[in-house]
């Protein structure tokens, strides 16, 4: 069967490689054309094509979104263009929801020529709606065949809404299984291959975007000088220019690693981690951390207006309590990171509770395997119903 894929930023890439495989599994014969980066890529390999990198994508913040609406209606109306020319058998939208629930309605309203099934339309990840535009819903069961959920909260939540959501997990574990101990020669072998010092590390995770950079790393790096006895590391990222993230690591005792946030994570006794699913992963690699995050004053503005939510991290939300702080905007000063990250650290006053609440949320999580499981879900579907709708 052929599948169409969308995954607009990093996170999506992840879960939609890890899908892929599963989607690989299931139906071998699979042909999958897909908007998503390189894991996809690498996942798909002989059997997809990669149609737009998420880095052209992805776009954060209200702010810049507004800044960003031509272009993004250019890519809007290439990619409605390009599903109607490929017939997928199933469109498979994943999280980035104000571009991804425009193209399920146009997969479920498009009038597609005579004797062309419209494809299935299958949610995998579902928009945040219960933080912030719960009015999505609507569409969501309107143009939405199956919902793909990840969290178990949201069982209940999408039901009360009239949407049965399927859920078998969450797919962060297939990422973060069997990365738990790691031999002591595999750390020193990181440490000569990126030209670390044998200072014990902390990873400083300041995001996949650009404005996330400018925004969140100049405070990160002013933590660091608090700390000489630690080695700081940041975790960059391949798509975004070196240039970015010299302009705030000239002049000082941070080093840089690129494309190896995982890793970094793994040998580092703690992290100060940007909001989003990079606070989950952390948690789920067993890392104490820290939530830093500041972004554009009137997308803070807006946030503060629309969203529900008493938590912006995931592992709080998971848990229902406040098991990692969070420092948002103003809150988010030198002194007070300084001060919550020495707590957290090996020794720190919070850094065994907080071990604790890590065991609590992977109990939570789920087991591995949830990306194959759904893919198999997928597949099962549409051979039930013998392709696509009509």
């Amino acid at each position: 069967m052929k599948y169409y894929i969308i995954a607009g930023e990093a996170s999506g890439d992840l879960h939609g490689a890890n899908l892929i495989g599963g989607l690989l599994q299931a139906d071998p014969e699979a042909e999958i054309r897909f908007w998503g980066g390189d894991k996809m890529a690498e996942a798909a390999g002989e059997h997809g094509t990669l149609v737009r990198h998420y880095k052209e994508a992805s776009i954060m913040g209200f702010w810049e979104v507004v800044k960003n609406l031509r272009r993004i209606g250019r890519q809007m109306r290439f990619c409605r263009e390009d599903i109607a020319a490929s017939r997928p058998d199933a469109l498979i939208l994943i999280d980035y929801p104000g571009f991804n629930l425009r193209m399920a309605e146009f997969a479920r309203t498009h009038r597609w020529p005579a004797g062309v099934k419209r494809p299935e339309v299958f949610y995998y990840i579902a928009p945040k709606v219960w933080a912030w535009k719960e009015k999505r819903v609507v569409r969501i069961r309107k143009f939405v065949d199956r919902l793909f959920i990840i969290f178990p909260f949201e069982v209940e939540y999408f039901r009360r809404h009239g949407i049965e959501a399927f859920y078998a997990g969450n797919p962060l574990m297939d990422a973060v299984a069997g990365r738990g101990a790691v031999a002591e020669e595999s750390a020193e072998a990181f440490r000569r291959e990126n030209g670390l010092d044998r200072r014990p590390m902390v990873a400083l995770v300041a995001g996949s975007r650009g404005s996330e950079i400018r925004y969140n790393l100049p405070c990160m790096v002013a933590v660091a000088r608090r700390f000489p006895e630690y080695q700081f590391v940041v975790t960059g990222v391949s798509w975004l220019d070196k240039a970015l993230y010299d302009r705030y690591l000239s002049g000082n005792d941070v080093r840089f690693v690129c494309d190896q946030t995982y890793r970094t994570l793994l040998f580092s006794e703690a992290a100060l981690v940007t909001s989003g699913t990079a606070t989950l992963e952390t948690a789920l690699l067993n890392v104490p951390e820290v939530v830093c995050f500041r972004s554009s004053a009137i997308s803070i503005w807006v946030a503060k207006r629309l969203v529900k939510l008493r938590f912006i991290s995931l592992v709080n939300l998971i848990l229902n309590r406040e098991a990692v702080r969070e420092l948002i905007q103003e809150e988010f000063t030198p002194e007070r990171a300084a001060e919550e990250l020495r707590a957290v650290l090996p020794g720190g006053a919070k850094h065994e509770r907080m071990m604790r609440d890590f065991d609590a949320l992977r109990v939570a999580m789920g087991a591995p395997g949830a990306s194959v499981r759904v893919a198999e879900e997928m597949v099962r579907l549409l051979n039930e119903k013998g392709g696509a709708k009509a």
